[in-house]
């Protein structure tokens, strides 16, 4: 099983900046992708932006303002957010696809980190 756990959040004003972490642990042979999903009261979840071995992908609202970066050598994801707006307030959420497993077994996960909450407000 993979356990991601998520680092960051909290309260900025208008126009900061926040940086999210996410660390991904356990029996993990090889990473497809890992992204950040956030959710707002009343909202589905929505995704904010994915890093693959082919490259990056963001969300139209937060082109320009949001950065994702993974260091393979950790297995972590994490995403630089600037110029905050109040639209940006939400649970954010660490997502991780790939494979674990052992020399004996291995199988495809779909993992998820517990959320943290961002709020832009002044």
């Amino acid at each position: 099983q993979v356990q991601l756990v998520e680092s960051g959040g909290g309260l900025v004003q208008p126009g900061g900046s926040l940086r999210l972490s996410c660390a991904a642990s356990g029996s993990i042979l090889s990473i497809n992708a890992m992204g950040w999903y956030r959710q707002a009261p009343g909202k589905q979840r929505e995704l904010v932006a994915v890093i693959t071995g082919g490259g990056t992908n963001y969300a139209d609202y937060v082109k320009g303002r949001f950065t994702i970066s993974r260091d393979n050598t950790k297995n972590t994801v994490a995403l630089q957010m600037n110029s905050l707006k109040p639209e940006d307030t939400a649970v954010y959420y660490c997502n991780v696809r790939g494979i674990s497993g052992t020399t004996i077994w291995r199988q495809a996960f779909d993992s998820w980190g517990q959320g943290t909450q961002v709020t832009v407000s002044s």
